[in-house]
């Protein structure tokens, strides 16, 4: 319970010192999309599983985002990424699916990840030492890879 407690206090210090920052909604005459994902290895100190984050743009715009904590524990770092871009993926192809009642389609949706070797996994079909254990409901995102239907990219984690 203490855990919590000292993260709730951690949200709040942040909170109190960024009450000027905002989103900002710019008038776009395209509608592309984009989505950031990104995960920290092992971030639960009482369970030991990961958290998955990830944003996700039309237009330059932030239309939904999601945080939350893996349903599994992971391995490594490259899993808990990977993990983290599959959910991304999903995510993205739902709001691809709605944008096309209007439509607008979109191919080769750029997925921006920080982990290279999560890009790689994600590229060939090849199963590596470091991912033999990864779920097979992850490796959707291969597939969607394969299909050119999402493109993951490398950004680095300064960006």
């Amino acid at each position: 319970m203490e855990f919590h407690l000292s993260d709730v206090k951690c949200i709040f210090r942040y909170l109190i010192g960024t009450p000027n920052l905002g989103l900002c909604f710019k008038r776009e005459k395209t509608y592309k999309l984009l989505g950031y994902c990104d995960a920290d290895f092992d971030g639960d100190r009482v369970e030991r599983k990961s958290t998955s984050g990830g944003c996700h743009f039309i237009g330059g715009c932030l239309v939904s985002w999601t945080s939350q904590k893996q349903g599994t524990i992971t391995l490594s770092t490259v899993e808990a990424k990977y993990i983290s871009g599959a959910s991304c993926c999903s995510q993205l192809l739902r709001i691809k699916h709605q944008l096309e009642d209007y439509n607008m389609f979109e191919n080769k949706i750029p997925i921006l990840c920080d982990n290279n070797v999560a890009i790689d996994l994600s590229k060939k079909p090849i199963i590596h030492l470091c991912a033999k254990h990864i779920d097979i409901k992850h490796h959707f995102i291969r597939d969607h890879v394969q299909k050119d239907t999402v493109e993951l990219q490398f950004v680095s984690i300064k960006d």
